[in-house]
């Protein structure tokens, strides 16, 4: 006596099925790479090689011939490649705008550090003279005569 389960062939074509859209959308469930291989499509859709090939040789040729027609690229991960783009050019932009600011800064810096040597020259100088000439307090009159 063997204990054999029957097989659900229309189960294992809904999970060959699902598995192929999940791939081709960028979403995998079961697959670490996500790749677009008859590989990756068995391992999402958690058949064995034999049985897919053996009762299901045509889904995994559409399943094939749909990556040919996607350039092998699914459409979540070129909407994320996109995006990466974008966000790419976006940040040589501010790493641009950075470096400028860092520039105007740092010449900023510079400028107060001269003006502050001239003010601490300046008070030496002031210091060193000694001779102020102080100059007479004005004179208030008396306007209510």
């Amino acid at each position: 006596m063997t204990n054999r389960r029957v097989r659900d062939r229309e189960a294992e074509r809904a999970a060959l099925r699902s598995a192929t859209n999940r791939l081709l959308a960028g979403t995998p469930l079961r697959s670490e790479t996500g790749r677009l291989t008859a590989t990756e499509l068995l391992r999402e859709s958690n058949l064995r090689r034999d049985v897919a090939y053996g009762d299901h040789r045509d889904l995994i040729e559409e399943f094939q011939a749909r990556v040919k027609a996607q350039n092998a690229t699914p459409a979540a991960m070129q909407e994320l490649a996109d995006r990466y783009g974008k966000v790419k050019e976006k940040l040589a932009a501010v790493t641009k705008e950075l470096a400028n600011e860092q520039a105007v800064s740092a010449a900023l810096r510079r400028i107060v550090a001269e003006l502050d040597l001239e003010l601490a020259h300046a008070r030496e100088q002031h210091e060193q003279s000694g001779t102020v000439t102080r100059l007479p307090a004005a004179r208030r009159r008396n306007r209510s005569g």
